[in-house]
């Protein structure tokens, strides 16, 4: 199992993807894994699919697989939130050995000029500053340890012009940059940092999104639309020893999107 003996935090674990994540984390075997989610109803969904039930406060529950599963509220925008969580798996594990930055939301269909001030930082607030706040948390307990993995999760929106979404592509396009920037200044500290980025598959956060514009988005993915399925492997491969000589990598998992 690739993931054998990692303790793992990971953040957006209320949505389909980082369902799909959490599953695949214990699968590969996973020692220990933290679950937050701003969505207390959606993380206790990812909970019960994992056998885990609601969090026990103090004591992790483990799955029927073995792995401890810890699941606890919280919103990445809060910093001190997010610091507290990374606590817990050192008091829980006394190591965190991966951060998968995953909490992200979608900006609401609509040219440059129709946008608010609101639609701007919220994007800018949840999918930058709480990837960046995973990373300032994890690297607290992992630069002593000279050894860790931070995954953050972009897309493919950050890599081309993506219209329509401008507040989530410029996110995303500085989530990538960020996860470069701290990959050449931690790669001596022993810590690698790559981020993930995907194509569309439809989710909880495209409940808004116009069914034409879906329609659209399908039509320029040569191989349609995915599913989170599709995606989770390649943060299991950053995640791992494998990817060990990996660092600053974005890794596109989009059927061909952004293909010119």
């Amino acid at each position: 199992m690739r993931l054998d003996g990692k303790v793992i935090l990971l953040t957006g674990a209320g949505g389909l993807l980082g369902r799909a994540l959490a599953e695949r984390f214990v699968a590969e075997g996973a020692a220990g894994l933290i679950l937050t989610d701003a969505d207390a109803a959606a993380l206790d969904a990812t909970g019960a699919a994992l056998g885990a039930g609601p969090d026990p406060g103090d004591a992790a529950a483990p799955d029927p697989g073995g792995t401890p599963v810890i699941s606890e509220a919280a919103d990445v925008r809060d910093s001190d939130a997010v610091g507290r969580l990374v606590d817990r798996a050192v008091a829980e594990h006394g190591r965190l050995d991966v951060m998968v930055n995953n909490a992200g939301v979608v900006s609401p269909n609509g040219r440059i000029h129709n946008l608010t001030p609101e639609d701007w930082r919220r994007a800018i607030d949840v999918n930058l500053f709480g990837v960046l706040h995973g990373i300032e948390h994890a690297l607290r307990v992992m630069r002593p340890a000279r050894s860790g993995s931070i995954v953050n999760t972009a897309s493919v929106a950050g890599m081309t012009a993506w219209p329509y979404a401008a507040p989530y592509g410029v996110s995303k396009a500085a989530v990538i940059h960020l996860t470069k920037v701290a990959a050449v200044e931690y790669a001596r500290d022993g810590i690698r940092v790559n981020c993930v980025c995907p194509g569309v598959f439809p989710s909880n956060m495209h409940r808004d999104v116009p069914e034409a514009a879906m329609e659209s988005l399908a039509a320029k993915h040569p191989f349609g639309l995915g599913t989170p399925a599709d995606v989770v492997g390649a943060f299991v491969y950053l995640a791992s020893d494998d990817a060990r000589w990996t660092t600053g990598s974005a890794v596109v998992v989009d059927g061909g999107y952004s293909l010119p």
